[in-house]
């Protein structure tokens, strides 16, 4: 299940291949998100103990959505006795693309991103402004081809005015909890739910509170 990349999506994967899958739009996960569950379950006519195992993205990504899909993966592991895998979402968006060299970017809030450029097994991750992201990701990089995965258009306008010719590139596996479930199914589970952590890349914007002087006494 995955609640960090967009709205929440659910799905089953067996022997390499997705069997079921279901994904709601918006920021739903708390109010709808245990019912799209029931009804994949449903749909592939599983039970709870059919399951070998649970899966869950844990970011970088939205903030909410993200903090509940963990949750509600973290009490189903508990609950139906199952292990629990941990898949960034970083994997999740290059799934299915052999690139020796990508950059993948996560929307966190306005204007902030989480971005990890990747080359063959070595890895540069920051989260920020879009801006302070790309110029550390790709710091001593000379600009050229870049192959990206996930950027909206102000990221693919930033790079674009940094001298790089984007090649912009869509997820091959949707929704993201297709690409959780493909890769949960091959990685090593957390040695206990509790070890598994959200990945928020940045924290969102924090609201200083208002406060009314206090009346004074006549």
């Amino acid at each position: 299940m995955d609640g960090a990349l967009g709205g929440f999506s659910a799905a089953i994967a067996r022997d390499g291949a997705i069997v079921a899958a279901r994904a709601l739009d918006g920021n739903v996960a708390l109010e709808s998100g245990l019912g799209a569950l029931a009804a994949l379950l449903r749909e592939a006519a599983l039970e709870p103990k059919t399951l070998d195992r649970l899966a869950v993205g844990v970011g970088p990504g939205g903030f909410t959505g993200l903090r509940i899909t963990i949750a509600y993966a973290k009490s189903l592991a508990q609950a139906w006795e199952r292990p629990l895998v941990p898949v960034s979402s970083f994997d999740a968006l290059e799934l299915g693309r052999n690139l020796p060299r990508v950059l993948t970017v996560v929307v966190g809030r306005s204007g902030v991103i989480s971005a990890r450029y990747r080359m063959g097994e070595a890895s540069k991750r920051a989260s920020g402004r879009i801006d302070d992201v790309l110029r550390e990701v790709l710091l001593d990089l000379v600009p050229g081809e870049l192959n990206v995965v996930g950027a909206p258009e102000d990221v693919s306008c930033a790079l674009a005015e940094g001298g790089w010719t984007v090649n912009a590139l869509t997820p091959l596996v949707t929704p993201p909890a297709a690409a959780i479930a493909l890769l949960g199914a091959g990685a090593r589970p957390a040695a206990s739910a509790h070890e598994v952590r959200a990945d928020y890349g940045e924290l969102p914007a924090a609201k200083v509170p208002r406060f009314s002087p206090a009346p004074r006494n006549a």
